[in-house]
């Protein structure tokens, strides 16, 4: 991509969307095009098309998704299969037929079998069952990767798939039932030290282990894989690091500084009992995170109390 190359961010307000805003404009692309969900329904599928036929976008981020939590996504199962299957199939044929040059679709480790070996490559894709609470979510992403498979095959596209690990940072979702396990507990924790709740409850049992990835960092890694990175398979991106929800509760409560008890409540489901990402082929094409997960959660955390002052104002 060239400075003055138009670039459309789908998904621009969402935590991943915006990052890869801030780290475009900071590195001195200024034609970006973006526009938010009141502007542009991308369920609607005339509204995308007549977008791009007159937009003419030539590289595009599809960072919009509706996402969300364990309990989110097995609550919302029909939302969720249903919103992110129009969204991307409606953004990639509005691709094709406006001649992209380059797109960028973004899935998710979820996608990945419930018990494939560790850490996960790129080829265990379809090799098993899928977790069921975000079974709806995870088909309508690898669907997404097929779309940019097939579009390719057919039609020589240039369009890539990357597969972020989970995601954290400016912007997050703190929504205390739709959220992510590492901002919910941002949350949780930060209400239990300024009412002086006496101990923070955790779903499940504390094992599982789960690897954690700076939304700032996952922004330089997606223009990185735009400039340099042509192949039809899919990437992960990731750290290739991953702890325990029972520590990482723990470091978010040193952090927060909540002085109480942490509890687990084994009655409630832990989900997939680790996903780390293989990220040898993004390593090997020469891109590491840089920001520990200690230095992202103290950032996440500033975020969070920053808007919660303006929240109250």
């Amino acid at each position: 991509m060239n400075k003055e190359n138009k670039i459309y961010i789908a998904g621009h307000r969402g935590m991943v969307g915006g990052a890869i805003k801030r780290y475009l404009e900071k590195e001195g692309y200024f034609n970006l095009i973006f526009r938010t969900s009141s502007e542009l329904d991308l369920r609607n599928q005339q509204a995308v098309f007549d977008f791009f036929k007159d937009e003419k976008p030539e590289y595009v981020f599809l960072a919009a998704a509706k996402v969300g939590g364990i309990i989110a996504n097995n609550t919302y199962r029909a939302d969720f299969i249903y919103e992110n299957l129009v969204i991307e199939s409606n953004i990639i044929h509005s691709a094709h037929l406006n001649n992209v040059k380059k797109l960028l679709f973004l899935g998710s480790s979820c996608i990945y079998p419930k018990l494939a070996p560790q850490p996960l490559k790129e080829e265990y894709l379809l090799t098993g069952l899928l977790e069921e609470t975000n079974e709806p979510y995870a088909i309508a992403k690898i669907a997404g990767i097929k779309l940019c498979e097939a579009y390719r095959d057919q039609y020589n596209d240039n369009f890539i798939s990357a597969m972020p690990t989970n995601l954290y940072g400016i912007d997050d979702n703190y929504h205390p039932r739709n959220s992510h396990v590492l901002p919910a507990l941002i949350r949780k924790f930060h209400e239990a030290k300024e009412n002086a709740y006496e101990a923070v409850t955790i779903w499940g049992s504390g094992s599982p282990r789960r690897e954690f990835l700076y939304s700032d960092d996952l922004a330089e890694a997606c223009v990185f894989l735009m400039n340099e990175y042509d192949g039809r398979e899919l990437i992960n991106i990731g750290t290739g690091e991953d702890l325990t929800i029972k520590e990482l509760g723990y470091l978010i409560k040193d952090i927060v500084g909540f002085e109480g008890e942490l509890k687990f409540d084994t009655t409630k489901p832990d989900g997939t009992p680790r996903k780390l990402m293989d990220v040898s082929k993004l390593h090997n094409l020469g891109w590491k995170h840089h920001t520990s997960l200690l230095e992202g959660i103290q950032k996440a955390y500033n975020d969070f109390k920053l808007k919660e002052i303006l929240t109250e104002r």
